[in-house]
């Protein structure tokens, strides 16, 4: 760094964000000082097209003896570090340390599912194409990790001081400070790992067919089935999850009659025919096309000409992703409720007044009536649905 540029560090009254606005800020004054002529280049203009323009003008205006190499090779420089600042802005510019965290995967369960949504089995075509990967779990500071982990508490008690001081800070003294915070924040992941290590998988999902899905059932405060197990049809992620993985994972437990796996995708099959195939037979359609691996633009037709409904592409999404997963757990917790009342323990019964179904008198069957007998109204839940989509 030459004397002046030193003399540019040193100055106070410049606010500096980044080490690259600091680099930029002097190579701005050196330049402008250097400029020998009553016009002076705009620095408040960010964008080349506006630099451009200036340039064109200062260019027009100024006498062709003034206009030397040092000169234009100055007002050169003036356009391209605007250039290089909106490339940066849009990374166009890819670092070494960015290639690094592109090329991360997570491996906790919802992060990769949520990665994908396709009948194509994504996650097993990326295993294929690389099979080394290394799926890296993400890492996070808890208010768990701070209460026992007094170094790591420590840290941020003194992360927090900084942060403070950076707030009243300006110039090169803001700077510096912003890069201490940086620092200090990279160390409260090496303190992390240093007590509690990150587990790191390679093919982690290919154990389907091995995986122990033993698990117990209890009922929750609203008195409905929960599992104890890693995975369960209970719950609507984990339904999501085996339908967009739902080729690979059926081939890889078949045939496996000892497996936990095997019988976790038949019942997945029965739940979804039950469920779906004569009471919602649209979205029985959309289940068999995502799994086959149509696009969402080919089976918007499809349902078109079967069903003579039209819905939007996001709209199939959010049925494949969200509203389907969510009724087959409803279901089977429904499922659940009825075997275990007529099987474990003796419930209570009654018939709803509209459709006269007999059905459990319990809080997934029936709204709950304080001024009735047994606590619930005459009619069912289903029924008084009905009644308001009507309405």
């Amino acid at each position: 760094m030459t004397e002046k540029e030193k003399e540019y560090c040193d100055l106070e009254d410049d606010d500096f964000e980044t080490e690259e606005d600091l680099s930029e800020s002097i190579e701005e004054k050196i330049i402008t000082e250097n400029v020998k002529t009553s016009r002076k280049l705009d620095y408040t203009l960010e964008s080349p097209e506006a630099r451009i323009e200036l340039v064109d003008k200062i260019i027009n205006e100024t006498p062709p003896e003034q206009l030397t190499n040092r000169y234009l090779e100055i007002l050169a420089d003036y356009i391209v570090f605007a250039m290089d600042k909106e490339e940066r802005k849009k990374k166009y510019i890819t670092t070494d340390n960015r290639m690094v965290t592109i090329n991360k995967r997570e491996t906790s369960f919802e992060g990769l599912i949520g990665k994908f949504e396709n009948g194509e089995d994504g996650i097993y075509n990326m295993i294929a194409n690389d099979k080394n990967i290394i799926f890296t779990p993400k890492v996070s500071i808890t208010p768990k990790d701070l209460e026992e982990i007094e170094p790591l508490r420590e840290l941020k008690k003194a992360i927090d001081t900084i942060e403070e001081a950076q707030k009243a800070a300006r110039g090169k003294r803001k700077y510096l400070l912003k890069r201490q915070l940086i620092e200090m924040r990279q160390d409260q992941y090496i303190i992390k790992s240093a007590y509690r290590k990150p587990l790191y998988c390679m093919n982690g999902v290919k154990s389907f067919s091995s995986l122990d899905l033993s698990e117990e059932f209890y009922f929750d405060d609203k008195m409905l089935p929960q599992s104890t197990g890693k995975i369960s049809l209970f719950d609507p992620k984990h339904i999501s999850a085996l339908l967009c993985h739902y080729s690979k994972l059926k081939e890889q437990v078949w045939g496996r009659f000892s497996s936990d796996s095997y019988y976790l995708m038949e019942d997945l099959d029965v739940l979804v025919s039950s469920t779906l195939k004569e009471d919602y037979p649209l979205y029985f359609d959309l289940v068999v096309l995502k799994i086959d691996g149509v696009t969402n633009n080919e089976i918007q037709k499809i349902l078109e000409e079967k069903h003579g409904i039209k819905h939007s592409v996001e709209y199939i999404s959010s049925l494949w992703r969200n509203k389907i997963p969510k009724l087959l757990a409803e279901q089977e917790q429904n499922n659940y409720l009825n075997w275990y009342y007529t099987q474990v323990e003796r419930g209570k019964w009654k018939r709803c007044s509209r459709c006269g179904e007999i059905k459990l008198a319990h809080n997934r069957f029936f709204s709950k009536n304080k001024t009735s007998k047994d606590g619930f109204y005459s009619i069912c839940k289903c029924c008084r649905n009905k009644k308001t989509t009507k309405k």
